[in-house]
């Protein structure tokens, strides 16, 4: 019997995990140097997007086994990569936008991250309480980042480096946590040929 590419799903995970390590990266430097050019920013930001978008689509179609972490990435993929391209046609001048568009997004997959976590605890996966804290952690980061836009800067980056450092993490852990991938995973339909009778 013919088996599944365990590739798409490798691929994904190890693009989460170095999407994961970037935001981390990107959020540590937030708060340790504040004073980061917006301009500078929106074109990391809209990079980091792109390329989180383009690996959460390569998620969503994968069909790992537990059909948990990469349910919904099909609109965010999408979503993460207009935003994007949104970040690096106009760089400058952007900062309330990235705030608030990062602070709905984060918003949003906290939420959605939530859901997986209550799931991932019906499914057996017996770490999913670590999803379902951050998740409530990151969405409330975000809701504060989407509702304080017009915060000095200096804070405003401080709130942003935070927010991206929780959202790593939480898809870090989620992604460990959640996505299983075998060897000899069996295809979801199974395949039969058909011979008429003579």
């Amino acid at each position: 019997m013919r088996t599944r590419s365990v590739i798409p799903m490798r691929a994904a995970k190890i693009g989460y995990i170095v999407i994961s390590a970037a935001l981390c990266i990107l959020g540590i430097i937030l708060i340790v140097l504040p004073k980061v050019s917006a301009s500078l920013l929106g074109v990391i930001c809209g990079i980091l997007l792109i390329a989180f978008g383009c690996v959460r689509l390569t998620g969503y179609f994968s069909k790992d086994l537990y059909r948990l972490a990469f349910q919904y990435d099909l609109s965010f993929g999408i979503l993460l990569i207009v935003l994007g391209i949104i970040m690096l046609i106009h760089p400058q001048g952007l900062m309330t936008f990235i705030c608030v568009s990062l602070g709905l997004f984060i918003l949003a997959d906290g939420l959605f991250k939530m859901q997986i976590a209550v799931e991932a605890g019906k499914f057996g996966i017996r770490t999913w309480w670590v999803i379902l804290g951050l998740a409530v952690l990151t969405g409330i980061w975000g809701l504060i980042l989407l509702l304080r836009p017009g915060e000095g800067s200096r804070l405003l980056m401080i709130l942003l480096g935070i927010t991206l450092l929780s959202e790593g993490i939480l898809n870090f852990s989620t992604v460990i946590t959640a996505v299983k991938i075998i060897r000899h995973q069996q295809p979801d339909t199974i395949e039969v040929k058909w011979q008429e009778k003579k």
